[in-house]
């Protein structure tokens, strides 16, 4: 009978490989599509009997908090109403992608949307530091661990009032500021281009534009430096209550994920704490609804093209949707377009819109020629690892040097949105698709994404819970978080030996000298007697 008893026991044993205990996550996402992209993550943390708690401020305008299911949201307050902040991301849109030339409006234009940027981003720090009640809450309940998006200001900061390990989810910023300066990650400037250079620096440079990257280096790290100092370190500092930057907190993350991978980046250092997970959101494509299969169909063997601005951009200009709409009605393909704005004048029998489409599983469908998009990371991704090639048509952000990464490995052809004419988009969609390089090039990208030891989702959840039995991952952080700039450059090695090879010479040029005068004393003594 006993043994009866014991049967239960060693069947938990015998499936103890297949069991993961279950952690306490803390998640504080970003907005929009770095929303959709961590909620991948969360919600594959879920399934795996993880319990996730959301922390969202009351004005988010992407994350819906009122899903309860398998998920937990804590809501905290904010001084911005929900409409003010959708209407501040339509702005920041609209300075970004509808000005031609510089004028002292844009200048104007720009300056009032970076201040409500700052003021947004001030009150979410208000909101989630200086409310107790919210603190102690959160302290009570014993989180194993944060996950975050640094495009949610202060964050950092909460895991350092919580004395939580952390874990960041993030896509490689702008000449690598907060990575470079922040993570201590290397970037020789001789083969590695600043970001958001415009579209012409890979990673093989002649002297000319090295000398670009690194005033671009310099001029990026000023400016972020500088906008640090007097933003977020003063307000970091007073919260803390002693001299705090916010590198400083940020540099105590214990893992980077980093929204990219080899198939997309230039080879490059990395470090042991950050790991690449670029296209973790793809899966194979499900079958379409059944009116959109239809017109699918309906293209016969010219097949289909994708046309899809990303979630922020739901509307263009009147002009510019025209244009547009007209250079789409002259491909034999099919195009089904997301957007919801006003209906083109001259939108044509072929093109049809939608409020929403299945991105990823039309980008899957094998009668998929093209997809037209405006470079976000995760549309890119999904292009990448379905084999789809590219029509850039970069708006603002970091989708420039996207799609430049995208045309240097010849899957992309790039369009400047302002400057763009039904001709240029008419031939740009021609050429990527009868020209079998663009398809070539965009399956061995795809090839080289499949191709892993590891599914990027796996890996990135792998490490999240690495970080949580572990109580953190600082055996991961480079040493290199603990020196000052000169020490890091080994400027005062330099100096050192600079003096050592000075102060010989000198002493080997005064005893030259001394042995030259010594001579010549001798020399002319020697004369004079003779």
């Amino acid at each position: 009978m006993i043994y009866r008893h014991l049967l239960p026991l060693v069947a938990l044993i015998l499936s103890g490989s297949e069991m993961t205990l279950s952690g306490n996550v803390l998640v504080v996402p970003g907005e929009y599509s770095h929303w959709y992209n961590m909620r991948v993550i969360v919600d594959e943390l879920v399934a795996r009997n993880h319990s996730v708690t959301v922390l969202v401020h009351s004005a988010s305008s992407s994350v819906n908090y009122t899903e309860k299911e398998n998920l937990k949201y804590i809501i905290f307050e904010i001084n911005i109403e929900k409409q003010d902040a959708v209407n501040m991301w339509k702005n920041y849109i609209n300075s970004s992608m509808n000005q031609t030339v510089i004028r002292i409006e844009t200048l104007l234009l720009f300056w009032n949307v970076i201040s409500e940027i700052e003021r947004y981003g001030r009150s979410i720090c208000d909101g989630m530091l200086l409310n107790q009640e919210l603190i102690a809450s959160l302290r009570a309940s014993h989180f194993d661990v944060l996950l975050y998006d640094p495009v949610t200001p202060c964050t950092d900061l909460l895991a350092e009032i919580l004395d939580l390990p952390r874990v960041m989810s993030l896509r490689l910023h702008f000449a690598y500021s907060m990575e470079r300066l922040c993570g201590q990650l290397p970037t020789p400037p001789s083969y590695v281009p600043a970001a958001a250079t415009q579209g012409h620096l890979t990673d093989h440079m002649n002297f000319i534009e090295r000398v670009e990257n690194v005033l671009l280096y310099v001029a990026f790290t000023a400016i972020y430096k500088l906008s640090m100092m007097f933003t977020f370190d003063k307000y970091y500092t007073n919260i803390t209550g002693k001299p705090t930057t916010m590198c400083e907190t940020l540099g105590k993350t214990d893992i980077w994920l980093i929204r990219s991978y080899w198939d997309f980046e230039y080879p490059r250092p990395l470090l042991p704490n950050f790991k690449f997970v670029g296209g973790l959101h793809c899966k194979p494509a499900k079958p379409l609804p059944k009116e959109m299969e239809e017109f699918v169909q309906s293209s016969g063997d010219d097949g289909i093209v994708v046309f899809s601005l990303g979630s922020m951009v739901k509307s263009l200009t009147k002009e510019r949707a025209n244009i547009i709409a007209s250079a789409l009605g002259q491909i034999p393909q099919k195009v089904l377009w997301r957007y919801m704005g006003e209906k083109p004048d001259t939108l044509a029998p072929n093109t049809r819109l939608y409020d929403w489409i299945p991105q990823n599983d039309l980008l899957g469908h094998p009668k998929t020629k093209a997809f037209i998009t405006h470079g976000g990371t995760n549309g890119l991704y999904e292009a990448i690892y379905h084999g789809v090639p590219v029509v850039g048509i970069p708006l603002f952000g970091d989708q420039s040097d996207n799609l430049f990464h995208m045309k240097t490995k010849g899957a992309a052809v790039l369009l400047e949105f302002n400057k763009m004419e039904t001709k240029d988009l008419k031939d740009g969609l021609i050429e990527v698709i009868n020209n079998p390089s663009y398809k070539e090039s965009i399956m061995r990208l795809s090839r080289i994404h499949h191709d892993q030891p590891m599914k990027p989702l796996d890996q990135a959840v792998f490490w999240i819970e690495f970080v949580m039995n572990n109580k953190g991952a600082k055996h991961l952080r480079v040493a290199a978080h603990d020196l000052t700039w000169y020490q890091y450059h080994c400027l005062d090695v330099a100096a050192f030996l600079l003096s050592i090879v000075a102060l010989v010479t000198f002493i080997f040029v005064k005893t030259c000298a001394w042995f030259f005068r010594k001579c010549c004393r001798r020399t002319s003594a020697k004369s004079k007697k003779e």
